[in-house]
């Protein structure tokens, strides 16, 4: 079982930067991967991100592709999502996520077995 504590989300203004944390509770296994969804308002979670432990590929959303990155903290047990140039459509309740088998590039939700309690983050215009 692991504990994921997302932390970092807040109120930014549209072009600004924010950093979200995602701690586990425990050394995260080297094949696992670690994921950002997010969910706006009246909308479906939808896949923003991923890593994997091991080898650190990663994966984006084409909506935040070139905004967003996914560093990792081995050290630390801690993913992180780095996000600039926000924008409106940013705003949203961010989970983080964990899966099992490596699969960082699974868009599909259904595949994470582990989730945070989310972080709001809001983005003025």
């Amino acid at each position: 079982q692991v504990q994921l504590e997302e932390s970092g989300g807040g109120l930014v203004q549209a072009g600004g930067s924010l950093r979200l944390s995602c701690a586990a509770s425990r050394r995260t296994s080297s094949d696992y991967a670690m994921a950002w969804f997010r969910q706006p308002p009246g909308k479906e979670r939808e896949f923003v991100s991923a890593i994997s432990w091991r080898f650190c590929n990663t994966y984006y959303a084409d909506s935040v592709k070139g905004r967003f990155t996914i560093p990792r903290d081995k050290a630390k047990n801690t993913v992180y999502l780095q996000m600039t140039s926000l924008n409106p459509e940013d705003t949203a309740v961010y989970y983080c996520a964990a899966e099992p088998n490596g699969r960082y590039d699974s868009t599909n939700y259904r595949s994470y077995d582990f989730w945070g309690q989310g972080t709001q983050v809001t983005v003025s215009s």
